[in-house]
């Protein structure tokens, strides 16, 4: 039985007391809220904490507010079982419903946090693996020693000298973006403030994420996620494509998310096509997206744009399936990601 290392836990009763915390520990301490992705990487030795921040007792971080035409505010600590089954996400951003209800299983749902999955650490076959797996084939890059992760993200440079396992000539970490939430709600314009010791902010979802397994967040260590900020819907139709293994459980090893606008003759006025589950990071599909914009979502159209990302999924051999399968299926799920909004009514 793997067991949880000692650790302190805090409870702050708000936000500026919790990144004060984190500010004077630093990387000796992190934020919890749902624990579903910290703790099993707490008893794999992945990460070894001294202190833990439940985020649980600071008011409004769960609620939801706003509507589709004034624009909606998901707080961070809102369970992903809560934001899947919102009325307005699901009438008007479908594929943010559909994306958090994919995400592991109803119990891990009803723990699991919308920050959480928007900040879940980037995984692969080397690095998600027990402490004594790790040590006997000789640790890898983002997890150097039997000291944990925290200890190096004080530090933007890796200077174990340890190899990464999947490219060993790299001088970065190639680990996996897993996060169903992030590639919907960059396709769907939404944005996220960040509370921190020098302040507040707010960025793009795109802006929070880095392409690199190890120092995957631009966030600073001592800016907590507090809010996200999703647009008026204002007619855009969006869902959500997974590729696993085990469609009850897995992480995605392919994330399509679709968000577009169609005039009324049908022409599309705007689209999104985000690929999570292929890198160290979403990537948005610029391609596709020209393709699809100012045409109509005819056949040829759909699968026109749907070939043109066969080229930039670059996926690595790092998670479940062949990585030359995964990328073969990026094509296919976007195909019938677009099909799936091509007969869709209007989300005005």
């Amino acid at each position: 039985m793997l067991r949880l290392p000692k650790f302190q836990y805090l409870t702050p009763q708000n936000i500026n007391d919790a990144c004060k915390i984190l500010a004077d520990q630093g990387p000796a301490a992190m934020i919890v809220a749902g624990g579903t992705d910290i703790y099993p990487k707490m008893k794999r030795r992945q990460f070894l904490p001294k202190t833990l921040i439940g985020l649980r007792k600071i008011d409004d971080l769960d609620r939801i507010s706003g509507s589709a035409k004034s624009g909606l505010t998901l707080g961070a600590s809102a369970t992903l079982t809560e934001v899947s089954s919102h009325s307005v996400v699901q009438e008007s951003y479908a594929g943010l419903a559909k994306a958090a209800g994919a995400v592991s299983t109803p119990i891990l749902r009803n723990m699991g946090t919308i920050g959480g999955n928007l900040c879940l650490d980037t995984r692969c076959n080397y690095y998600d693996q027990t402490h004594h797996w790790r040590q006997a084939i000789g640790w890898c890059m983002k997890a150097p020693s039997g000291k944990g992760w925290p200890v190096l993200q004080d530090s933007k440079l890796n200077q174990s000298g340890v190899p990464c396992r999947v490219a060993p000539g790299s001088s970065r970490c190639w680990a996996v973006s897993s996060t169903d939430s992030a590639p919907m709600l960059i396709a769907l314009g939404a944005k996220l403030k960040l509370i921190g010791s020098k302040g507040e902010r707010v960025i793009s979802v795109k802006d929070l994420y880095n392409d690199d397994g190890m120092f995957y967040l631009s966030k600073a260590h001592d800016e907590i996620l507090t809010e996200i900020q999703l647009p008026p819907s204002d007619g855009i139709k969006s869902t959500y494509w997974k590729l696993r293994r085990r469609e009850s459980f897995d992480f995605p090893v392919l994330g399509v998310a679709v968000a577009l606008k169609q005039a009324k003759d049908g022409t599309v006025e705007h689209a999104k096509v985000v690929l999570g589950g292929i890198g160290s990071c979403p990537f948005e599909m610029a391609e596709a997206q020209n393709i699809l914009t100012g045409k109509r979502l005819t056949e040829n159209q759909i699968e026109a744009a749907s070939q043109s990302v066969f080229n930039p999924a670059r996926p690595l051999d790092n998670t479940d399936f062949h990585l030359f399968y995964r990328k073969r299926m990026a094509p296919v799920y976007l195909k019938r990601a677009l099909t799936e909004l091509a007969t869709m009514g209007s989300n005005v």
